[in-house]
């Protein structure tokens, strides 16, 4: 199984523009809303607990997220639980609102990621590897803790293998090099 710094230096490879990291702090987390919001839907009961797709996936995300570090697994599981109370109050309400609360979230927040890819001249790390779309969250968390001091010792190990992140300006921010 590959490493916390093997996902995060992968995916931060296709990040090392500041203004498409910036785009992330955005964009990733209202995709992830998007997605827990839409399945959110249905629902069952399982004794007091309601059961969703959106619970499912999310448990399946938080086994991922703890294997890899336990402090960020920590961290992704109060996030997901977050947005699982927000995802299920938008699922009891109407179809309409449900419904253009998770499309709306989700065209949107795609739309900020592709404005950061367009000035990191690279594509999403997704389309290589579809694992791209479970270290996004994750990224964006690491990388907002790096921000405020914290992980220094991720952030030095990841950047060893990915390169420090760099505003790309001219040409090489149209045809990236890598």
């Amino acid at each position: 199984m590959k490493t916390l710094i093997d996902h995060l230096a992968q995916y931060a490879a296709y990040h090392r523009d500041p203004r498409n990291i910036h785009t992330h702090f955005v964009g990733v987390p209202m995709i992830m809303f998007a997605v827990v919001i839409l399945l959110s839907r249905p629902t069952w009961q399982m004794g007091d607990l309601p059961m969703s797709p959106a619970l499912l996936a999310a448990l399946a995300s938080c086994f991922f997220y703890f294997r890899l570090d336990f402090r960020y697994g920590v961290t992704m599981a109060a996030l997901l639980s977050a947005m699982l109370v927000g995802g299920q109050w938008l699922a009891v309400q109407t179809t309409a609102l449900w419904l253009a609360s998770g499309i709306g979230l989700f065209v949107v927040g795609w739309v900020i990621q592709f404005v950061g890819h367009y000035y990191e001249g690279r594509k999403p790390a997704f389309v290589d590897d579809l694992m791209g779309l479970i270290v996004g969250p994750l990224f964006v968390v690491a990388e907002l803790g790096f921000l405020v001091g914290l992980r220094k010792e991720v952030q030095k190990a990841m950047e060893e293998r990915s390169g420090p992140v760099r505003l790309r300006t001219g040409p090489q921010a149209a045809a990236h090099p890598q």
